[in-house]
């Protein structure tokens, strides 16, 4: 694991993505609105379509879990812009 890691935006096409916060801290964004804190626990459901990106925290390494749910035909991932780093240092 590594400290501040993180990826590009990105989109799920025709399936709905969850994620699960086992350990660490990290952030979870939706293009257009804040930023949501992951620890431990946390669970965000991601509709189908929605541009977002999730890592870890600047300061700490985070895990998590992931799976897609309501998988549809056709179902892929769109890997985007990656996060600048003037807009991950602001969180």
């Amino acid at each position: 694991m590594r400290i501040g890691c993180r990826n590009n935006w990105h989109i799920h096409h025709n399936q709905v993505q969850v994620l699960v916060c086992v350990s660490g801290r990290g952030w979870y964004q939706e293009w257009g609105k804040p930023a949501v804190e992951l620890k431990p626990g946390v669970i965000i459901e991601i509709p189908e379509g929605v541009k977002h990106w999730h890592g870890a925290s600047k300061d700490s390494w985070m895990q998590h879990l992931t799976y897609h749910k309501d998988v549809k035909e056709n179902a892929s991932n769109e890997w985007l812009e990656p996060i600048t780093d003037e807009q991950y240092e602001q969180l």
